[in-house]
C-alpha cells in the first residue's frame, strides 16, 4: 500500500514537471504579441530616422563647407545630455531587473530616475535651442539639425510619458510583480531605442561636424 502511494506520488511530480516543461515551451513558441507589436513599430520608426540621417548625409557630402559658418554647434551642453541619456538606460535597466525579482519599490525607484534623466535631458535641449542663435529656416544644416532633434525629442518625450505610465499602473497591487511584467519590459525596450538613436543623431550632428 505505501509502495503504491510513492509510485502515485512519483507520477504525479512526473506529469507537472512534463506540464510545466511544455507551458514553458509553448510561451517560448508564442511570444507576447505586445512586444512583437512594440518591436515592429520601432522598426518602423528606424526607418523613419534612417530616411532622416540618409538625407543628411547627402546634403553633407554635397556641400563646399559644413556646417556654415553662421550656424556652428558647442560640444558641452550636447556632450553632458548624452551622457545623462546613455546613463539613464543603466538606470531603467536596473528597474527592469528589480521587477524580475519581484522588487516593486525598487523598480519604482529607477523607473522615477530614469524619468527624472528623460526630463532634464529635454529641458537640456530646450536650453540649447533657446541659445544656438539660428532657427530653422537659417539654412539647409539648421533644417536638418531642428527636424531631427526636434523629432527625437518628441520620442523621448513619448519615452517619459511611458515610464510614468508604467510607475500610474504599478499603484494597482498585483498590476506587475516578478511573473507579470511586460509593461514594465516594453517601456525599456522603447527607452533604449531612444537612446540608440540619440547616439547616432550625436555623431552626425555633434561629433562628425568638428572634423
Amino acid at each position: 500500500m505505501q509502495g503504491s502511494t510513492i509510485d502515485t506520488t512519483n507520477n504525479l511530480v512526473d506529469t507537472s514537471v512534463q506540464s510545466a516543461s511544455a507551458e514553458a515551451g509553448h510561451h517560448e513558441e508564442h511570444p507576447d504579441l505586445r512586444v512583437f507589436g512594440l518591436i515592429t513599430f520601432l522598426a518602423s520608426e528606424s526607418l523613419m530616422f534612417g530616411g532622416l540621417f540618409a538625407a543628411y548625409l547627402i546634403y553633407r557630402a554635397n556641400a563646399g563647407v559644413w556646417p556654415p559658418e553662421e550656424t556652428e554647434v558647442e560640444l558641452l551642453l550636447p556632450t553632458i545630455n548624452t551622457i545623462i541619456l546613455v546613463s539613464s538606460s543603466f538606470v531603467i535597466h536596473k528597474g527592469d531587473t528589480a521587477i524580475k525579482k519581484n522588487n516593486l519599490s525598487g523598480m519604482r525607484l529607477w523607473y522615477v530616475v530614469t524619468a527624472i534623466m528623460g526630463i532634464i535631458f529635454l529641458g537640456g535641449q530646450v536650453y540649447e535651442y533657446m541659445t544656438l542663435g539660428y532657427g530653422l529656416t537659417t539654412n539647409v544644416f539648421s533644417n536638418c539639425f531642428y527636424v531631427m532633434t526636434g523629432f527625437h525629442g518628441l520620442h523621448v518625450f513619448v519615452g517619459v510619458l511611458l515610464i510614468l505610465g508604467v510607475l500610474w499602473r504599478s499603484r494597482r497591487a498585483g498590476h506587475y510583480n516578478g511573473e507579470k511584467h511586460v509593461g514594465i519590459e516594453m517601456a525599456e525596450i522603447y527607452w533604449h531605442f531612444v537612446d540608440i538613436i540619440w547616439i547616432v543623431l550625436f555623431t552626425l550632428l555633434y561629433i562628425l561636424t568638428q572634423i
